[in-house]
């Protein structure tokens, strides 16, 4: 919607709604398609731990995608619906199948970025392509890294995710010296940093715990990465709003893990 100038209350109310619905959707869908595996590797989650069954994790992916579609068509029109069926679509064939084969992180990518163009809407599609198309490799990377959360990865995998994280941070900033500019820098130098420095751990250690640090670092960067896209797009205030959000975020994190040591 930043980048191209999207108005109406509708979209603007409507859109993030529609989002939400098919991530959590999707979230649903991942548990019921690996829940024989995570009876394995991680037990202590819902399905496997006997808090939810698997009928009802699908049953609860079918509705929340079907929402998902009609918020979107509803309130984002037919050039919000175009994007949210093939998005739905891929959300679906990631989890299905896309996830264990060597497709799984372009998928996933094609998720993320067909999220970012159900805002600007099938019309919007070639303004929006840069966003759109950085948030989609800096997750498709951050998806291969993620397969060796438990097992470890190679160093070249871990190598591959710091170039493709440098090169969103580059396309992510102004190329003017005002006020979007400036917060632009800032905003990608918050994303790379942090996220480049425990990438260079992986590279060097690319165990599964390192794996996973890195993986979560990788996630929680989409949001300043986000930042410094909408102020490259002209809108400095909104992206300057996304940056106290990964601020909170962050603090809530730290919290959360004082607490866990604490019990």
């Amino acid at each position: 919607m930043a980048a191209t100038g999207r108005r109406g209350i509708l979209p603007r109310l409507g859109l993030p709604v529609a989002s939400v619905l098919l991530y959590w959707g999707g979230m649903a869908l991942n548990d019921a398609a690996d829940a024989e595996l995570d009876r394995v590797e991680r037990p202590e989650r819902p399905i496997p731990s006997g808090r939810v069954t698997r009928r009802a994790a699908l049953a609860t992916a079918g509705a929340l995608t079907a929402a998902g579609i009609a918020v979107a068509g509803l309130t984002g029109g037919r050039s919000s619906l175009a994007v949210a069926l093939p998005l739905a679509g891929s959300i679906w064939a990631y989890d299905v199948s896309a996830k264990r084969n060597v497709l799984g992180p372009f998928v996933m990518g094609a998720c993320r970025g067909l999220d970012v163009l159900l805002g600007a809407g099938s019309d919007g599609a070639r303004v929006a392509a840069r966003p759109a198309l950085v948030m989609a490799g800096h997750t498709a990377s951050v998806t291969a890294l993620a397969r060796g959360e438990v097992h470890g990865t190679s160093a070249a995998v871990a190598a591959a995710a710091a170039v493709v994280t440098a090169g969103s941070a580059a396309a992510a900033v102004r190329p003017r010296a005002d006020a979007a500019g400036v917060v632009s820098w800032v905003a990608a130098a918050r994303f790379a940093l942090p996220t480049l420095r425990v990438q260079a751990g992986a590279v060097g250690t690319p165990t599964g715990p390192v794996v996973r640090d890195a993986t979560r670092r990788g996630i929680l960067a989409m949001v300043p990465l986000q930042a410094a896209l909408t102020a490259r797009a002209g809108r400095p205030i909104d992206a300057v709003v996304l940056l106290a959000v990964d601020a909170l975020g962050i603090l809530l994190a730290r919290r959360g893990a004082k607490g866990r040591e604490i019990t």
